[in-house]
């Protein structure tokens, strides 16, 4: 049987509620969208393409890469830029694409390839995606860090911004979401065909949306680390100091 490839889409969107712009900030003298792509060309997929809706964008990322969809800006998030993506390139139904997120300049290829083969290896899952155990009880009740608890079987029960599951289960069984997601071509399209559900629009993650219309997300554990994403202008330092001591032991 010949081996399934996957795509990688990154969505690269310029604005950002929290930090405008954050997709272009200079880290260790590389913008944040450069490091996220040499990760995702170090993976095994077949193809990777960076979703942009900027024109100052396109033009940093077209000094490292050519690969380049515009996508609306008028697009309410990631997933239907990868949507808008996918119906311009015309992608066959049993394309696999894996999102990784453009405030994601730690993510691991490694990590890339797993969200792949989950799919490839999980025929039943819908989509796929990747957590990692909490050790700071600051990083459990840190709204930034998404939590998830799953079921036996590996399919996500819920992801929140809030401390689940409760307090005392802290030490047993809690989970950081990774924001890195693997799709089916139906999954994306069922998705983006509905408009927000009150537990995405409360919790503000689109993943909930999913999970509400019935779709299976199957979560693994991540099997390498997983640094911190940029969510605020305050993470760059940290990002920074995180590169450079992977750069000395090199």
């Amino acid at each position: 049987m010949k081996k399934q490839t996957f795509k990688v889409v990154i969505p690269a969107r310029f604005e950002s509620v929290r930090f405008p712009g954050k997709v272009l900030t200079k880290i260790n003298e590389k913008p944040m969208i450069q490091h996220v792509y040499e990760k995702a060309a170090a993976s095994g997929a077949d193809e990777i393409v960076i979703a942009v809706d900027n024109k100052d964008v396109a033009e940093q990322v077209g000094r490292f890469m050519d690969n380049i969809e515009f996508t609306d800006i008028s697009q309410p998030s990631g997933t239907d830029r990868i949507r808008e993506v996918l119906e311009n390139r015309g992608w066959s139904d049993d394309t696999l694409i894996v999102n990784v997120q453009g405030d994601s300049p730690l993510i691991s290829p490694t990590s890339i390839d797993q969200v792949g083969k989950i799919l490839q290896v999980n025929t039943d899952a819908d989509i796929a995606t990747l957590a990692t155990r909490i050790t700071k009880v600051e990083d459990f009740n840190n709204s930034n860090v998404v939590k998830v608890v799953w079921d036996a079987r590996g399919n996500a029960l819920y992801f929140s911004r809030a401390p689940i599951p409760a307090q005392d289960g802290y030490a047993v069984y809690a989970w950081r979401h990774l924001g890195i997601y693997g799709y089916r071509v139906h999954a994306l399209r069922t998705i983006t065909s509905s408009g927000v559900v009150s537990i995405e629009r409360f919790e503000k993650l689109e993943q909930l949306r999913a999970l509400y219309m019935g779709l299976k997300i199957k979560v693994a554990i991540a099997e390498e680390p997983h640094g911190p994403d940029v969510d605020v202008p305050e993470d760059v330092a940290a990002v920074e100091d995180i590169l450079i001591d992977i750069a000395s032991e090199r």
